[in-house]
Parts: structure tokens; sequence; C-alpha cells
């Protein structure tokens, strides 16, 4: 039953992508935004502690709330199919990436440019526009999409509404800038531990559905120098699955960061784009391959169809 919840909430996605009015996220990132000036003053160690509590107060109620919900299990056959698909975006991650390929193609440059900073936290009029594109594609397949899965797979929809949660105030307070040094702190420690396992699963897919030695070793060699303990060895293998080079010098909040170069081969160019949302597609299907053959020896092994 589970593996049918998860295949319900996947084709939800991809047919409806994300609501476009009324998204939970949205609701939640507004919450954040709203709670977070309160409880970030003062000292580092307050600051710190008001972040943790920020998270607490944000995450636990909804998660609390969609647990107790699964206590009924005609709700829960119901509900968890659409509590997956709010924390899904493989679809959207494909609309986003789309109007920058249509505009890289037809050479409307500053368009591109434009599409792609609306995706990233990048200076728009220095960020190269292929290889953003495509380490968006790599680094959201793991966070917008693989990351939910698992968990949902370990913890139903609670699990996966907890992690979404958490990564997205992640998103918002995981800066290592002034304002969010410390109170984004809980935040970031709680993303890093939810995806630790995700992500190495992430990265051995992308080297599975792609060029599996070359990512193996890029992922082996190159992911500790990146800044990410769940980033690297996505990226890294991302990277080499497909051939590419990517990282190296980035700008961020007019800031110059020096992050490692990741993968080998040739520098992103415009096909890339399609070529990193063909790797995403292949690797969902592995694990949606590997998930309903452990559903179905667990059904031989134990005669439970639940």
């Amino acid at each position: 039953m589970m593996v049918l919840q998860l295949l319900a909430g996947v084709l939800l996605d991809l047919w409806l992508g994300e609501p476009r009015r009324w998204h939970p996220l949205v609701g939640f990132g507004r919450c954040a935004a709203w709670l977070e000036p309160h409880l970030n003053t003062g000292s580092p160690l307050r600051r710190r502690l008001g972040g943790a509590l920020a998270l607490a107060l944000l995450v636990v109620p909804p998660v609390a709330l969609c647990a107790w919900l699964m206590h009924w299990p005609l709700l829960q056959l119901w509900l968890s199919p659409l509590v997956l698909w709010f924390t899904l975006g493989l679809k959207s991650l494909g609309d986003h990436i789309e109007p920058i390929r249509q505009a890289l193609e037809r050479g409307d440059e500053p368009a591109a440019r434009h599409a792609t900073a609306m995706i990233c936290s990048r200076d728009e009029a220095t960020l190269e526009i292929e290889r953003t594109a495509v380490e968006s594609v790599l680094e959201n397949g793991n966070d917008a999409v693989f990351g939910a899965l698992f968990w949902f797979a370990l913890a139903g929809a609670p699990g996966a509404l907890a992690f979404r949660l958490i990564n997205t105030l992640d998103a918002s307070w995981g800066y290592r800038s002034e304002r969010f040094l410390a109170f984004g702190w809980a935040a970031a420690r709680l993303d890093d531990l939810a995806g630790l396992l995700p992500a190495r699963l992430t990265a051995l897919a992308y080297a599975l559905c792609g060029q599996t030695r070359r990512a193996l070793r890029c992922w082996r060699q190159q992911a500790p120098r990146h800044d990410s303990p769940n980033g690297g060895p996505v990226m890294a293998a991302g990277a080499g699955a497909l051939g590419l080079r990517l990282g190296g010098p980035t700008i961020y909040r007019g800031k110059s960061v020096n992050k490692p170069v990741l993968g080998e081969g040739r520098p992103a160019r415009t096909e890339d784009l399609a070529r990193a949302l063909g790797l995403l597609r292949r690797s969902l299907l592995l694990w949606l391959g590997v998930a309903g053959l452990v559903q179905l020896g667990w059904i031989l092994w134990t005669g439970d169809w639940r």
C-alpha cells in the first residue's frame, strides 16, 4: 500500500504540479517570515535558542496533526498521497527550467539570466546560466524530490512533511550571514541530519543512471571538498554522471565564494538542461522500481500486503 500511495503522490505532482493558489508551503513560508524577526534578536546564544524555538513552533504542530490524522485508515489512504504531492517539486522544477532553456535557444540571454536568478540566490548579473541551471536541477532533485520520497517510505506522510518543512526553513534561514548564522543554525543542522541518507541514495541513483564509473569517482574524490555534507555527494555524482564540470567561483549577494570544481568533462551547455532533467527522471524511475521490489519482497516474505 505504501508503494501505491507513493506512486499516487508522484503522479499527482507530475499531473498537477504545485498548486497555483493556497499552496501550503507558501503559507508556511509566510508564517516563518513573520516569526523570524520576533525571535532573531539579542546575543548569538539568544538567537540560536530563538532559531531552535522557531523551528519547533513551525514544524512540530503540522507534523503532529498529520500524524494524528493518519490514525484513521480511510483518511490515511487518501490523505497520504496528497501530503506527498504537496512536498514534491518535480514538475515545478521542470517548469522553472524550461523557460531558461527556451530563452537560451532563441538567444535571449537577459531573459534566460533573469529566469535563472529566480531559482537561486546568486547575483543575476554575474551568474553562469547553463551551469547554474544544471546545478539547480541536481541539488533540487535531492531537496524537492528524493528526500521527501525517502522519508515518506520510512515514516509515511508525517515523515515527508517534516523533511520538506525543515528543508524549507533551511532554505530561508540557513545562510552564513550575520543575520542568520546563529538563528538558522538549528534548521541547517537538522536539515543536514534529515538529508544524510537521502542525499547519498540520490547520488547513487545519479551514478547508476549516468556515467557510473566517472560519477562514483567524482563522488569519492570531490564530495569532501564541498562545504555541504549532503550537497557534495549529490553535486559531484550528478556532475560526473552527466560528464560535466560544475562548481567554481560563484557570487552570492555581492560576495565571491570559491566553490570547489565538481565533476569531469566540459562546461555545461544549453542542451545539458534537458540532460539533467532526464537524469533526474531516470533516477526517479529507479527509486520507484526499487521501492516496488522491496514491497513485493516484503509481501512474499510475510504475507502482509499492507
